[in-house]
């Protein structure tokens, strides 16, 4: 992990700081009412808490367990919200398809504007528009890309998260990658 983070670090990329800010303001419920503009709080454990919460908070919402931390998947993450933020892309990754493909959720804003429970409120919000029927058609606008990254927060078969931020000179990038990859044309959530 060490050798990852120093090479990613050394190829410009900027992941988020270990130590986080100091909290100035209660949690906000919309990203609209930002009422600072202090840089968001940052820190990996910082950034593992709020991933974890919401994750387990979504899935307890519809049954199920909530997700294990991995350090791989954030790994992948890591280096892939590197190469996203220091190309000034935003795309998911090529994967081949088979087991050893993971499920992503991407996520990218002004850099230090959000705090990371805004970030993945965003995927969580989408469930407004979320059927549990067979993908792609579990959307109620018809667009299975306005509930992807929800249904794979809560894809049944998903037990495992890991997630990163990178950051560039204007935005930040948040990549989260899941074990087993959830969205499996044919497939209900849950």
């Amino acid at each position: 992990m060490r050798i990852l983070f120093l090479a990613l670090l050394l190829l410009g990329c900027t992941p988020a700081p270990t130590e986080p800010a100091p909290r100035v303001m209660p949690p906000l419920r919309s990203v609209e009412l930002r009422t600072s503009d202090r840089p968001a709080p940052r820190g990996a454990s910082l950034l593992q808490r709020a991933m974890l919460s919401a994750h387990a908070a979504a899935r307890a919402e519809v049954g199920l367990p909530p997700l294990a931390w991995d350090d791989t998947l954030a790994d992948h993450a890591l280096a892939y919200a590197c190469t996203l933020a220091a190309e000034h892309r935003f795309e998911h990754a090529h994967q081949p398809m088979g087991p050893s493909r993971e499920g992503e959720n991407l996520w990218t804003g002004t850099r230090d504007a959000y705090r990371y429970d805004e970030m993945v409120g965003s995927f969580v919000a989408e469930k407004r528009m979320f059927v549990n029927r067979p993908t792609p058609y579990f959307s109620t606008s018809g667009q299975w890309q306005d509930v992807a990254h929800y249904t794979q927060i809560v894809w049944r078969g998903t037990t495992r998260v890991g997630c990163a931020l990178a950051s560039n000179d204007r935005d930040d990038t948040l990549v989260c990658r899941y074990s087993p990859a959830g969205n499996v044309v044919g497939q209900a959530a849950f």
